[in-house]
């Protein structure tokens, strides 16, 4: 039975009209606070409607969050991708090394920002963050980029969408132990297959 909260029509046409404005605002060289700014606010444009993102990068894995690539630049400049949560799922402590900005879809998610103290031990920082559907926040080495991500149910899926300023599945990163250990990463993806919104032939007709 379909889900009221989720909308049965499904159109790429959000999507792909948030990929060539985000290239050309790229295109203009902008500079991190800009591309934040104006970035965030594509991405809050693209989250505010939930009829888009096809169900086969939206299923929860039963152990852990899938991160599924919808789309890389071909130049590499920025990637976007779908954050499944499954309930209670969560990440470890973890940096990006690059600026990026989150897009909550569906459902809610917590963001516990860190900081690492003099030790390299990462602390907290203030409250963690809820992000409810429609909320856009962003991260970056010069705006805080260590932090902690969960779903914020134990009994449902959330989704939030998220576009880096990298492929940053192949960036490499790091996960840090409370006890100070600093461990790299590089996360790759869940899923081997990309949607297309390039076809147009698959776009809703005006009446």
């Amino acid at each position: 039975m379909h889900d009221p909260l989720i909308p049965a029509a499904r159109t790429l046409t959000p999507l792909r009209e948030f990929i060539t404005g985000f290239s050309a605002l790229l295109d203009q060289q902008p500079d991190e606070a800009r591309i934040l700014a104006e970035g965030g606010a594509l991405l809050a444009t693209l989250v505010a409607r939930d009829d888009w993102l096809p169900d086969a990068y939206a299923h929860p894995h039963p152990e852990y969050y899938q991160q599924m690539l919808l789309h890389c630049d071909s130049a590499e400049r920025f990637s976007i991708v779908s954050f499944v949560w499954g309930p209670g799922q969560r990440t470890p402590i973890h940096d990006h090394t690059v600026w990026g900005l989150i897009g909550m879809l569906r459902g809610a998610e917590y963001a516990q920002p860190y900081a690492l103290d003099a030790e390299g031990r990462p602390q907290p920082q203030g409250d963690a963050t809820r992000l409810e559907a429609g909320h856009v926040e962003a991260v970056s080495p010069t705006v805080g980029d260590i932090h902690r991500v969960y779903n914020a149910y134990d009994d449902r899926v959330s989704i939030s969408i998220h576009v880096y300023g990298a492929n940053i599945g192949a960036v490499r990163r790091h996960v840090y132990a409370e006890a100070g250990e600093r461990k790299p990463f590089i996360s790759g993806y869940s899923n081997s297959t990309l949607p297309n919104p390039w076809d147009r032939s698959k776009d809703p007709v005006a009446p």
